[in-house]
């Protein structure tokens, strides 16, 4: 079975597709994408939204990262599998994955391209939405139980952009969220986990270079 990745080291949602792909011991070939200078081969296989990460599975295309990790959870079915199997876990794991591509990813992002009040409020969005997660975490190892599974797959590449997020805001996630924050040193002891995501310091790196670009630095 032939399987690619095209990707971007920093992506959050790239790392979501990697650490997808280690836990069940898929072999792939990873293509590292230009997006300043978009390729034929990307604009070819995600022509809709023109953006990373795409799976090519077999010649097959397959967009948007949390559709890619349900995907190889499906295909790969001899390694015990990601999502939950009751139909309702699973329905509740799926919400939880959202609400961290529209409630952790938007209000962290104003924490870096924005200024004054709105990033104040950026801020503050990131900090609730981390408490609510860390809330149904609880006393759990993992969001699904005791081991690494859909919604830890969600999540866990943000903690490489925590470190950007919080030296422009000025602000700590551990001092708003210390059970959240062992949680992230749990999964990197997963080496599905540690072998995907992209050091934080990379990722800080980045997000000076695009905030020049910006005007803000």
């Amino acid at each position: 079975m032939a399987v690619t990745l095209l990707d971007t080291r920093v992506s959050p949602f790239g790392m979501r597709v990697r650490i997808a792909l280690e836990e069940k011991g898929v072999k792939y070939e990873y293509s590292e994408q230009d997006l300043r200078n978009k390729g034929p081969m990307l604009l070819q296989m995600n022509p809709v939204y023109k953006k990373v990460p795409v799976l090519i599975h077999n010649g097959k295309p397959i967009c948007e990262s949390l559709i890619a990790v349900q995907y190889i959870d499906e295909v790969w079915n001899n390694k015990p599998p990601l999502l939950p199997s009751d139909p309702y876990q699973r329905a509740q794991s799926r919400l939880w994955a959202d609400f961290v591509d529209n409630k952790v990813y938007f209000p962290g992002r104003k924490t870096w391209t924005k200024k004054g009040q709105e990033l104040e409020a950026g801020k503050n969005d990131l900090i609730e939405s981390l408490k609510l997660l860390e809330g149904e975490l609880g006393d759990k190892a993992y969001f699904e139980g005791d081991k690494l599974g859909y919604v830890d797959i969600a999540l866990i590449p943000f903690y490489s952009w925590f470190h950007g997020y919080e030296t422009f805001g000025n602000f700590s996630i551990e001092a708003e969220c210390p059970k959240l924050i062992a949680w992230c040193k749990r999964c990197l002891q997963n080496e599905s986990v540690s072998r995907s995501v992209a050091d934080p310091q990379e990722v800080y790196g980045f997000l000076v270079e695009l905030r020049k670009k910006l005007g803000l630095e």
